[in-house]
């Protein structure tokens, strides 16, 4: 068992009976989209997120993105890390259909790339390896140098960096920036960003 401090906020009930499989952590499912009318339940997560601070762990479809962006408004940054799942088509074991989108959610992803995913995010896991504390040495003004934003094809290019790195294709630019940091060095992600347009010709 991975003891983590953050508190980790998933969207269901059976996203919190796999992670509690090998995770020791406060784990608190919001009930899908039911969390935009509980109140109660968005107070008791600021709480936590002050408490623990907090680590948003959705799937990586579109009703993901959607939670998570909106348990994140209202609380600072510093309080809040994000957790990423790569877009793995399939189907969770206990439903009859794949999902709206046919990606795998949080429920359906192997424990190792779960914990990997809380690793990347910046979690405090005892018991596991641990990243370097976020940098500041990639910008914007880096993202549009490397043709990642403001270009004609920047939208594809995030594509192979995101397929590159397995986070989901839905990861917004200023996101992928964020998690960019947390990752990489500059000369890291222009090897990486090279090695793609090499791909390419």
């Amino acid at each position: 068992m991975y003891k983590v401090k953050e508190s980790i906020i998933v969207e269901g009930t059976y996203d919190k009976i796999k992670l509690s499989r090998f995770l020791d952590a406060t784990i608190v499912p919001v009930g899908g989209f039911s969390v935009f009318k509980n109140k109660e339940k968005l107070e008791m997560i600021r709480r936590l997120a002050y408490e623990t601070g907090i680590v948003i762990f959705t799937d990586s479809d579109s009703a993901g993105f959607k939670i998570r962006s909106y348990i994140k408004q209202g609380i600072p940054e510093q309080y809040v890390k994000h957790a990423y799942i790569p877009d793995i088509y399939g189907k969770e074991k206990r439903k009859r259909e794949p999902g709206k989108e046919g990606l795998l959610g949080v429920e359906g992803i192997g424990e190792e790339i779960l914990l990997d995913a809380l690793i990347k995010a910046g979690c405090r896991i005892e018991g596991a390896p641990s990243l370097p504390k976020e940098r500041e040495g990639i910008t914007k003004a880096d993202m549009y140098r490397l043709g990642l934003s403001g270009k004609n094809d920047s939208a594809k290019r995030r594509q192979m960096l995101l397929s590159e790195l397995g986070l989901p294709k839905k990861l917004s630019p200023n996101m992928l920036l964020q998690v960019l940091n947390r990752l990489l060095t500059l000369e890291e992600l222009s090897e990486i960003v090279q090695k793609n347009e090499d791909k390419k010709v």
